[in-house]
């Protein structure tokens, strides 16, 4: 059987990225459609942090008190080297704050803030296949549980993820050459859900005690659900010449072993999970003259910490604003992108990668741990935490370094 459905813009995926695309258009009064793989509510690999970025755009959307009644934190408390140090957020054009809100919930309630404000929504549809007019996508076709779904559409935001399917029937490529993820995450109790600190061991161990070019994790997800647990997972960075060798889900119980009296975890990790990260835009093909491809999709996850939950949201807020301009998306989005991010995500990258050279962080970390102000900056600096309209020295110089760092780029983000 096949079902047919029109709409202005159609949304591939109703993550972070997607869902708020889908809330910005629809808050603009255009017709969108939001479709996802799976069926809502959902789970996402992911260490469900959410820094002061992404705190702003979700305050941006309304979301404000909805994540002050979910766990909020100062900041980071950073481990490592014989070193213990707490970092607040450091605040600034930023909110002084963070949270940390479970994959399932967050998504499910951004898809449902996006259906609020107008969008419609379809779950359980995979997007399988594009049929063009010319270099422009006309329909997306779908296999749902029972049907095939065409779709016509004017506009086509894709968000369907790190791996992308959609985006790579339209030309994306992950290019290996640049830094990479492997991450794992899981859910275990602890006597510490309700720690007003998110917690980073630097001195991320491997199976020979060698120091790893990565770090573990401990996000508070609070208690007042009836459930005291905590995030736990482990990242850690790869280049193409320098893969990653470990088995993630082994390195992410070896760490909860580490800690779990420190932090009272318990026994079992639940629901543990891994994944590739594609990061600092390491793709091209992000978009043609009516699509684009938005958030994970096209690379926007942070070199240097993992993070892509900010870029998803603000990602989606600038797609939503492009579109509703009537702009050509096969020059303004990679345009939009390479000004947003390209100049940070270029200099992070080059970061990241020495971090993956051996004995590098072995060297540097203790040197680094000794000093609130180094580790303060590089929390700002490694956090996507500097805004266009930040001043400050420490702004200014992140911006000199990601224009030289840029201009050095043989293959720039999203290129």
């Amino acid at each position: 059987m096949s079902a047919r459905e029109e709409t202005d813009v159609l949304v591939v995926g109703a993550g972070p990225a997607g869902s708020a695309t889908a809330a910005w258009l629809a808050r603009l009064g255009v017709d969108v459609l939001l479709t996802d793989a799976a069926v809502f509510p959902r789970d996402k690999t992911c260490g469900d942090g959410l820094t002061p970025r992404a705190i702003g755009e979700l305050e941006r959307l309304g979301l404000g008190d909805w994540l002050r009644a979910h766990t909020v934190n100062q900041g980071l408390r950073a481990h490592g080297f014989g070193q213990t140090l707490l970092l607040p957020w450091p605040g600034g054009t930023l909110p002084d704050w963070g949270s940390a809100v479970p994959r399932t919930e967050l998504d499910d309630h951004l898809r449902t803030t996006a259906t609020k404000a107008g969008a419609r929504a379809i779950d359980g549809v995979r997007a399988v296949d594009v049929r063009r007019a010319g270099d422009r996508v006309d329909t997306v076709v779908f296999n749902g549980a029972d049907e095939i779904l065409e779709i016509g559409c004017r506009r086509l935001i894709v968000a369907d993820g790190v791996r992308s399917p959609l985006g790579k029937l339209l030309g994306r490529e992950w290019h290996r050459d640049t830094v990479y993820g492997v991450a794992g995450r899981s859910y275990v109790t602890s006597t510490t859900a309700d720690d007003p600190w998110i917690s980073s061991h630097l001195e991320l161990r491997g199976e020979r005690h060698e120091v790893l070019s990565g770090y573990g994790w401990i996000f508070p997800l609070g208690s007042s659900s009836g459930t005291a647990e905590v995030n736990l997972g482990v990242g850690t960075l790869a280049t193409l010449k320098r893969p990653a060798d470990l088995q993630v889900r082994r390195l992410m119980s070896s760490y909860a072993d580490s800690v779990r009296a420190d932090f009272g975890l318990g026994a079992e990790l639940r629901a543990p999970t891994s994944a590739l990260l594609p990061m600092g835009g390491a793709v091209s093909g992000v978009a043609g003259p009516n699509w684009a491809l938005v958030g994970d999709a096209a690379a926007c996850v942070n070199p240097l910490n993992g993070e892509g939950i900010d870029y998803g949201l603000e990602g989606g807020r600038l797609a939503a604003e492009l579109i509703a301009d009537g702009a050509d998306l096969a020059t303004a989005w990679p345009a939009t992108l390479t000004e947003h991010y390209g100049e940070a995500f270029s200099i992070a990258r080059r970061l990241a990668a020495l971090v993956t050279v051996p004995r590098v962080l072995a060297a540097l970390g203790p040197a680094g741990m000794r000093s609130d102000w180094l580790m303060t900056l590089a929390l700002r600096w490694m956090g996507n935490l500097v805004t266009d309209d930040d001043r400050d020295r420490a702004a200014r110089v992140w911006r000199w370094a990601g224009r030289h760092s840029h201009t050095r780029d043989t293959r720039p983000p999203f290129a």
